[in-house]
């Protein structure tokens, strides 16, 4: 048994515990040893399937001391005129470059891929060396989120034998087929439904298995820089006037689609589900093509001849490829304390941001005296998941955000983290920091007014739906 002392122990060197660790060792003089169970860092990116791209600009991803991606223009494709969306290959292989080449040269920061953490400061490496790392300060949990892909596990329905059922991984390897069926309606459906009309396969040889529609979020409103300021800046507009104009949820929702908030695939069907995912207009339009939707709830079983739904059976030709999309790749986990005696747990702070989320946290170990204070200014958000979960996220950022106006020092260092995406939509509200002092100060004033304001609209809506529940 080996015991090695270090400040910190981190659990995961997926995004968040990147982020974290990013912070934490560019902010304090800590040492750190970092235990994983993958050959590389990057979490879930390592087991991701090829085709996939972050579904927001990659300069609002990674870790704060380094920008990913080369800050550019896309010129082709369904993302043309935007700012870049990473694969997984240049994600791993950014995050591989942070570990090996920033990271681990400190000499605070010890690494430990293909180790199985057995709890209580234990891990056991590939070697089988066991080790128990006598902590000064606190382990971290960055694996609380359990973020999952369709490769990390067996579908959730049953499959017969010869069904020949993959995980979106095995695709680009496969042969054509007649008919291919995608199950599941989040992202990761998404991506390939658009991976395969991208590749030439008609929309009538698609078959999509949608248990809910989903509101979607149109990457347009979420870009950096001056290029986009006007935009954004209206469009940020229009969502606070869609919320102090709403006399319902549902008023809200038609008044922020509207706006072009929010986006649905087909409008004659209410979304129930809100999962953060974007698309572009271009990506709609290749999305409205498929014509075989099933709407009847999630899938049971595969047979030879038929599908079995919750609202009922399809029948359906044993020769088609199924391509299972259903892995949760944001669960709603239940919230919990952030800052323990010993213990950070790491979550989101801010709705659909976990990796801006985690470098926060790590800022306001680092910063601040007390768990008290601490856990004040990182309350933990829960995953969205239905429709109404976009009321409750929203509440949260807006009310975050307010909290972080309060503290000059915070909203300093807010002003510096390329990370923080809803911080930059905000930011379209104020001057720049070369204003006069005066003059910033005063519009800060206006701007939290109209937060503070935005807010408590958005708490009387909350309280409305779920009453409506409650009816």
């Amino acid at each position: 048994m080996h015991t090695i002392e270090a400040d910190y122990l981190v659990v995961g060197a997926g995004a968040m515990g990147m982020a974290f660790l990013d912070t934490l060792v560019s902010e304090t003089d800590a040492s750190v040893v970092v235990v994983d169970r993958n050959d590389a860092p990057g979490g879930h990116w390592t087991a991701a399937y090829p085709f996939v791209r972050l579904h927001q600009p990659s300069v609002f991803y990674g870790v704060n001391s380094l920008r990913l991606g080369r800050d550019s223009i896309d010129q082709a494709g369904w993302n043309k005129g935007l700012y870049e969306l990473a694969t997984a290959g240049e994600v791993c292989a950014y995050y591989d470059h942070v570990m090996r080449q920033r990271l681990v040269p400190t000499e605070r920061v010890r690494y430990f891929p293909m180790s199985e953490y057995r709890g209580a400061g234990r891990f056991v490496t590939l070697a089988g060396a066991e080790y128990t790392v006598d902590v000064a300060r606190r382990i971290v949990d960055a694996t609380y989120m359990r973020v999952m892909v369709p490769a990390m596990r067996p579908p959730s329905y049953r499959v017969a034998p010869g069904i020949d059922c993959v995980p979106p991984n095995d695709l680009p390897g496969r042969g054509a087929h007649e008919r291919y069926v995608v199950v599941g309606a989040g992202k990761t459906g998404i991506d390939t439904c658009l991976w395969l009309l991208g590749h030439g396969v008609a929309p009538d040889r698609l078959t999509w298995i949608m248990p809910r529609d989903s509101w979607l979020l149109d990457r347009a409103m979420m870009q950096p820089g001056e290029t986009f300021a006007d935009r954004i800046k209206a469009g940020f507009i229009a969502q606070l006037r869609a919320i102090r104009d709403a006399t319902s949820p549902d008023d809200l929702f038609a008044r922020l689609e509207d706006a072009g908030t929010l986006l649905r695939i087909d409008a004659a069907v209410p979304p129930t589900m809100y999962r953060c995912a974007t698309v572009t207009q271009a990506e709609l339009g290749q999305l409205r093509r498929i014509g075989d939707v099933v709407r009847k709830g999630h899938l049971l079983a595969i047979e030879n001849d038929k599908m079995i739904l919750e609202g009922g059976d399809v029948a359906m030709d044993g020769r088609a490829l199924y391509i299972d999309c259903t892995a949760d790749g944001a669960e709603k986990r239940p919230a919990t304390a952030i800052f323990e005696p010993g213990r950070i747990t790491l979550q989101s702070v801010r709705g659909c941001q976990q990796i801006f989320s985690a470098s926060l946290i790590a800022h306001v170990e680092a910063a601040y005296p007390d768990d008290a204070t601490r856990n004040e200014l990182c309350v933990p958000l829960p995953h969205p998941d239905t429709d109404l979960d976009w009321l409750r996220i929203a509440l949260a950022d807006y009310a975050n955000q307010l909290r972080w106006f309060d503290d000059p020092d915070l909203t300093a260092w807010l002003s510096g983290s390329r990370l923080d995406l809803f911080g930059h939509l905000v930011g379209q509200l104020l001057p720049p920091a070369s204003a006069k002092p005066r003059v910033r100060e005063r519009i800060l004033g206006v701007a939290k007014t109209v937060l503070s304001a935005t807010a408590s609209k958005l708490d009387e809506l909350v309280v409305a739906s779920l009453a409506a529940q409650g009816d």
